[in-house]
């Protein structure tokens, strides 16, 4: 018997080893992919360097085609351009850092006075000017030529015996010759050679991808597969906005940024001021730490340069100022979206690609990690990249609604409710997200994965929960500013055009038939579990806020010993609330024992909340159950009981049709 055979014979199904044998086989791929990153760091530093520099590069060169500049002479305008710009800061750094390596001996005689003059007034003051010591010491040690042992003190005469009565060996010193013209140049473009050859390819590479950009288009969707054209055009085309949005921003934002620091450092009196702006807008491409270490050596030079402290106090309040209203003011102006990656994917990316391409990879971590995020929203093997990195939440809002009815928290979820109800109406976050969520709970109970005391405990969260609500109304907010939360935003973006509701006016007791002015005219009753109950509880809700008053009753209140306590008076119209839909015979029996109690001008409603119910299974169900109508939305319901009480409904949105009361 061979080893599978046996795996298999002893519980493990083959199914269950190919699951096993594809995730090792995934992460032998995954293993020799980074270690190709790794070693072949050379090759595909400058390939991304381009392909995301073509991202940058590409606005301006549709810009220069849509005012008839051929394609192959704006791409080499942009480019040749872009690298001007790019060298003419590279030379103003490096004149500015000469600059400052000449001015530095003096900046060490300011920190050494200002040292001593704080002596005394912290305990550590004594501590670094021991430190000031002990590093120019180590400096001084460091210049000083070697000298040779036996050759200290003082120097005796060359072949003269010495005290034991030897004769000393003479020295004898090998002097290279002086290089000739060719080796010094040798030795100046050594150093160079690899930056201009990484640089070159850079280049060319660029100008080769903005020229064959559809041609090179086409080629990953036949790569990634023409037959589903509409998928790889949307990823590619989702990267392209993503990533050209994300680099366009980031450089306007950072070299205003630059700007601001470089004038405000140039005013204050920092030395090299345009140095320090230059390095503020490079670093801040590094994300959450940038800015801090960009402001180190401002602040550290201004407290060798000036004398007092005045210098040192109006750097830190330069940065204080303009880094916060960058981040927090323009930056979400200039961004708009969210560039799609969550927070802790940015540092974990972060560190991924600095251990992998050092510097560089810091830079490249954040567009590299949207590139892999987008192919994981496009392409469904890779979704688990979208669940890591991205920012839109790992669960639907259905079931975080579910997960927190699990888990008592009533009050948060009551939060996001409130978040959502910004841009959409009450109704809409019943169906779309509560109710959905109670149908995911039934799933569970229909597959025995859900107690009893787990569906009590569900239920009594949703009262909690719909209590938290009650101030809440069925208009459609007025969206004077949308909602920053993400998990709010993702509930809002699944609810469609249909299922929102009208801003259909507050029902008022005065303007009802008199057998609907009671208390509670309607009378919400749960089928057969808790779960059912929630459900009636939300519909309650959601009458109560439209100006009839309800009540909840529970599943046991229909059995025939019970059935009979019930309070029927003042009660218009009865919602029996169903989220299964297995058993039109329970349905039925409940319809019977209801109408033996009520009078026969009451309406019996049922209420079926199953997931995809269409419009002929419902009525097929209206008719087994022997009801005078049915929903299958609470909106839908809602609508039926307006109907039912005579209001005259107003202000539908176009293409929407409000359900009309048929009593069988």
């Amino acid at each position: 018997m061979s080893l599978i055979t046996r795996k298999v014979s002893a519980g493990r199904t083959m199914d269950e080893l190919l699951a096993l044998l594809s995730a090792v086989a995934c992460s032998i791929l995954a293993a020799l992919f980074i270690a190709a990153l790794y070693f072949g760091r050379e090759i595909f530093v400058p390939i991304a360097l381009a392909i995301l520099l073509s991202f940058v590069l590409g606005p301006p060169v549709g810009l220069l085609q849509r005012a008839r500049v051929p394609r192959s002479l704006a791409v080499v305008g942009i480019v040749f351009l872009a690298f001007s710009v790019i060298f003419g800061l590279g030379t103003l750094i490096a004149n500015q850092l000469t600059q400052l390596a000449g001015d530095l001996p003096v900046y060490q005689s300011t920190m050494r006075e200002k040292i001593k003059s704080v002596r005394g007034v912290t305990a550590s003051s004594g501590t670094l000017e021991r430190a000031a010591d002990m590093l120019q010491e180590l400096s001084r040690e460091l210049d000083r030529p070697k000298e040779d042992k036996s050759v200290r003190g003082a120097i005796p005469r060359l072949g003269a015996p010495n005290a034991a009565g030897t004769t000393l060996p003479i020295p004898v010193e090998v002097r290279q010759p002086d290089p000739g013209a060719l080796e010094n140049l040798r030795t100046l473009i050594a150093p160079l050679l690899n930056p201009l050859a990484t640089t070159g390819i850079i280049i060319i590479f660029v100008i080769f991808i903005l020229i064959q950009r559809e041609d090179l288009r086409n080629r990953l969707i036949r790569l990634a597969g023409s037959h589903d054209l509409q998928r790889t055009t949307a990823a590619l085309d989702d990267a392209a906005t993503r990533l050209s949005r994300l680099f366009l921003a980031q450089l306007m934002i950072n070299a205003t940024l630059g700007v601001l620091i470089g004038a405000g450092l140039s005013f204050i009196g920092i030395p090299s001021a345009v140095l320090w702006g230059i390095l503020a807008a490079v670093l801040r491409f590094v994300p959450y730490i940038g800015t801090a270490i960009s402001a180190a050596f401002p602040l550290a030079l201004a407290a060798a340069v000036d004398p007092g402290w005045s210098m040192l106090a109006w750097t830190i309040v330069l940065f204080l100022g303009v880094g916060p209203i960058i981040s927090q003011v323009v930056e979400p102006l200039a961004y708009g979206q969210s560039t799609g990656l969550s927070p802790v994917a940015i540092v974990a990316s972060a560190t991924f690609w600095t251990a992998l391409w050092g510097p560089i990879g810091l830079v490249l971590a954040t567009p590299l990690t949207v590139c892999l995020v987008v192919l994981g929203r496009h392409v469904e093997r890779l979704e688990f990249l979208d669940v890591i990195f991205g920012d839109r939440p790992a669960l639907s809002p259905p079931e975080m609604f579910y997960q927190r009815m699990l888990a008592g928290d009533p009050i948060e979820a009551a939060g996001k409710a409130e978040e959502f109800l910004k841009e959409k109406s009450l109704s809409s976050y019943f169906d779309e997200v509560a109710l959905r969520g109670l149908q995911l709970a039934q799933t569970d109970a229909k597959r025995d994965a859900l107690d009893q005391a787990r569906m009590i405990k569900i239920r009594d969260a949703v009262t909690e929960f719909a209590s938290d609500l009650s101030t809440q109304d069925d208009s459609i907010p007025e969206v004077t500013s949308p909602t920053m939360d993400a998990e709010a935003a993702a509930a809002v973006e699944t609810v469609p055009d249909a299922a929102i509701s009208s801003n259909l006016p507050v029902v008022q007791k005065a303007d009802l038939p008199l057998h609907w002015q009671g208390e509670a005219p309607v009378l919400c009753l749960a089928g057969r579990t808790p779960l059912d109950e929630a459900a009636a509880v939300l519909f309650a809700q959601l009458s109560n806020a439209h100006g009839l008053g309800a009540r909840v009753e529970p599943a046991d209140a229909l059995s025939s010993t019970r059935i009979v306590q019930l309070d029927f008076s003042g009660v218009a119209i009865v919602c029996l609330s169903y989220l299964d839909a297995s058993s039109p015979a329970h349905m039925r029996y409940s319809v019977r024992r209801l109408r033996r109690q009520m009078p026969k001008a009451t309406i019996i409603m049922l209420g079926c909340w199953v997931e995809n119910l269409d419009k002929e299974s419902l009525e097929e169900l209206r008719e087994a159950a022997k009801a005078d109508i049915a929903a299958g939305t609470l909106r839908e319901a809602m609508m039926m009981c307006r109907t039912a009480a005579g209001v005259e409904e107003i202000d539908e949105p176009p293409g929407l049709v409000t359900p009309t009361l048929k009593i069988a």
